[in-house]
């Protein structure tokens, strides 16, 4: 072997393994390992700790191979008919996530100055809520059973959805020539995702069923092949391989959806740390202390706007007190495609990546811990009920005289 490919195998190893030692301490203090990635992306970026000569352009491929097995995964969390019941239950929900948390990213872009696309993508990083980190946050905490629950995940798939038209809009706008070509290109996208939508609702057992095999390995080559081919496709189409990866992952349903998870599971976790290194490495850390104090009041707003729409969405359905925190808590954390989209204008805006950077850091790390506490921060107030009976128990008291 050549000896720049020694060095290349070194590298990638030793990231690698710093990885692991990151991934075993954010589980020994029970906070979620993506922020902690960034973060060694950040410590890795301009040659700080050491220069990543060799490995670098194979981080940046795997980055991308990253965020297409995020989003794979994520659409399996759905059926076609699942994502159609969620969007009906939970459309009002939806519009007040919307109307509370793009505005703050909205505007705070058009204060610092920035492009109004770059602003409307910094809009995009404060709205969505992490899914990944969300639905490992309550499986690890035990509370897939609560009533609550199926009121983050509505909110979080009517996010989810948002992105299928939000990305090829900005891509387009971004990316594209003229506003004709743009439309164009726009429209196409989404006559695109809609057919491919249309068939997983009404043929996605079929489809399903001709992809399943028996064979793991056979399994796992066609759906790793399958997803990056359309995700490749729906690039080609500026719909955005994460929208395209999405919308394969909502197309599987039935007994191939156990089988993908187990398999592909292992390389999800991989990639998704080699991509939050990535966007680490693309940082300019002489920016952070500049985009700092910013970065601190978005996410302060932020934690405000989200915990209300978690208490609004839950209220809705007649969910108590204790599980309205939990909602609201929930929904802070804010991870994958916050940076998924950050990326996009990093090449317009410098700044928008260390604000990016610092922001999903700030928001990971303080939702994990609040959603933790939820439940001991919950104010001990007496409902209507328990106030009368106490009050009842009060008035009989004070009628029984005292023994001589």
């Amino acid at each position: 072997m050549h000896t720049g490919g020694d060095l290349f195998v070194i590298e990638l190893g030793a990231v690698v393994l710093v990885l692991a030692v990151v991934a075993r301490l954010a589980r020994r203090i029970g906070l979620p390992a993506l922020p902690l990635y960034l973060l060694v992306g950040l410590a890795l970026g301009d040659g700080v700790l050491v220069e990543l000569s060799a490995s670098e352009e194979f981080i940046e491929v795997g980055a991308e191979i990253g965020v297409i097995l995020m989003l794979l995964m994520l659409g399996l969390e759905f059926s076609a008919h699942e994502l159609v019941d969620n969007v009906r239950r939970s459309t009002l929900a939806g519009i007040v996530d919307i109307a509370l948390n793009f505005p703050p990213g909205f505007i705070a872009g058009l204060l610092l100055g920035f492009e109004p696309i770059v602003a409307v993508l910094l809009g995009g990083v404060t709205y969505i809520s992490s899914s990944g980190i969300v639905a490992k946050l309550v499986a690890d905490l035990d509370r897939i059973g609560n009533h609550e629950t199926s009121v983050i995940l509505s909110v979080l798939v009517i996010e989810d959805l948002a992105m299928v038209l939000y990305l090829p809009i900005v891509s387009g706008v971004l990316f594209g020539g003229s506003l004709l070509s743009t439309t164009v290109t726009v429209t196409v996208s989404l006559l695109v995702v809609t057919a491919v939508l249309a068939a997983a609702y009404f043929f996605g057992d079929r489809l399903s069923a001709l992809a399943l095999s028996q064979s793991s390995e056979a399994l796992l080559l066609t759906l790793l092949g399958g997803t990056l081919l359309f995700a490749g496709i729906a690039g080609r189409l500026n719909l955005s391989t994460a929208v395209g990866a999405f919308v394969v992952g909502v197309a599987l349903s039935g007994d191939i959806v156990s089988h993908a998870r187990g398999l592909l599971l292992p390389l999800r976790n991989l990639f998704a740390a080699v991509f939050f290194v990535f966007f680490g490495l693309q940082v300019d850390l002489d920016l952070v202390p500049d985009v700092a104090v910013a970065a601190v009041a978005i996410a302060a707003v932020t934690i405000a706007t989200k915990f209300a729409t978690g208490w609004i969405a839950a209220g809705r359905a007649s969910i108590g007190k204790p599980g309205r925190v939990r909602t609201g808590a929930a929904l802070i954390a804010h991870g994958e495609f916050s940076i998924v989209i950050a990326e996009l204008g990093i090449s317009r805006e410098s700044d928008l990546g260390a604000l990016a950077a610092s922001y999903v850091i700030i928001l990971t790390l303080v939702g994990a811990v609040f959603y933790q506490l939820s439940d001991s921060l919950t104010l001990r107030v007496p409902t209507r009920h328990h106030r009368s009976r106490w009050q009842r128990t009060s008035r009989l008291v004070k009628g029984v005289r005292r023994p001589l």
